[in-house]
């Protein structure tokens, strides 16, 4: 039950942290493995999970978001707006491998969902990018810590 237990928190924790809402899922991750009384794949696994999962959920919001770009109290400005659209049309798709990094990760996966990235290409590029992260997260506290 308290292993259960630990597992969601640490879903709940890598979900929330990959939406706008603030966490580090990362400082979670770190302790249930120098814990050493849980599967590191697992706990791998599950954080991933939830970092995509809250991923998604910053690109569906995107999708839905878009419709309001007009509205005086949407948070860009127009400008801004086509900006973003520039750089984002510049670099393209490949801008979510930088899904995982802090403050401009969970923007990136919003603004992928704005312009109707599809979703399945959206899927596999952050979910091998927050994978790698935190097998590296693992890998580090594992070898070093």
């Amino acid at each position: 039950m308290v292993t259960t237990q630990i597992y969601i928190g640490l879903f709940l924790s890598s979900f929330l942290s990959a939406t706008i809402l603030p966490g580090n899922s990362e400082i979670a991750l770190t302790g249930l493995i120098i814990l050493n009384n849980y599967s590191v794949f697992l706990l791998v696994l599950i954080a991933s999970v939830g970092n995509v999962l809250g991923s998604l959920l910053n690109w569906f919001l995107g999708c839905k978001l878009e419709k309001f770009k007009n509205k005086k109290w949407f948070p860009a400005s127009k400008l801004q707006l086509e900006k973003v659209s520039h750089w984002y049309h510049k670099y393209g798709k490949w801008t979510l491998l930088l899904s995982w990094v802090p403050f401009i990760g969970d923007p990136i996966t919003i603004v992928a969902g704005i312009f109707r990235m599809p979703i399945m290409p959206f899927i596999l590029i952050v979910s091998c990018a927050k994978t790698i992260r935190y097998i590296f997260i693992a890998f580090i506290t594992l070898n070093f810590i």
